[in-house]
C-alpha cells in the first residue's frame, strides 16, 4: 500500500490517509479482503504518530471501506452500495456540481473536469 501525505496540504493527516486509501479502493489497488498493513507500520512509514493512522482506520470503517478486526487488523470491505448508499454517495457530488454551476462553469466544461478527475483517479501511483 502506498501512501503519502503532503505538509502542505490544509487537510489534517489522518483525512489525507483516509482520502489515500479510498483512492486506492477506488483504482482497485486494494480490493475487497485485502488486509490493510498494521496501524505501527503506516505510522513509522509515514512518520505520524499511531493514533493518527488509528484515527484513519477507524473512520474508514465508520464509512464502511474496512472492517476492523483487533488481533487480526483491518480489511478492505465489499464496495458495491445499496440503492439507498448509492443515492447518499451522490450528494456530495451533487453539491460539488452546484459550486461549479454557481461559479460559472458550462455544462462541457463541468463534464470534461469530472472526465479529468476519474482520469486521476484511475491513474496508478498518485495517492492522493
Amino acid at each position: 500500500m502506498f501512501l503519502t501525505i503532503d505538509a502542505e496540504d490544509a487537510r489534517p493527516l489522518y483525512r489525507q490517509i483516509v482520502d489515500g486509501v479510498k483512492t486506492l479502493i477506488a483504482r482497485g489497488e486494494l480490493r475487497e479482503g485485502m488486509t490493510l498493513p498494521p496501524v505501527r507500520q503506516v505510522a513509522d512509514n509515514l512518520g505520524v504518530n499511531l493514533n493518527t493512522i488509528a484515527i484513519a482506520y477507524r473512520q474508514l470503517q465508520e464509512e464502511g471501506l474496512v472492517i476492523v478486526r483487533h488481533g487480526s487488523g483491518a480489511v478492505v470491505a465489499s464496495r458495491r452500495l445499496r440503492a439507498q448508499d448509492k443515492e447518499e454517495a451522490r450528494k456530495p457530488l451533487r453539491t460539488a456540481l452546484t459550486q461549479l454551476v454557481l461559479n460559472g462553469l458550462k455544462d462541457r466544461d463541468i463534464v470534461a473536469a469530472v472526465r479529468e478527475e476519474l482520469e486521476l483517479i484511475r491513474q496508478k501511483g498518485d495517492s492522493r
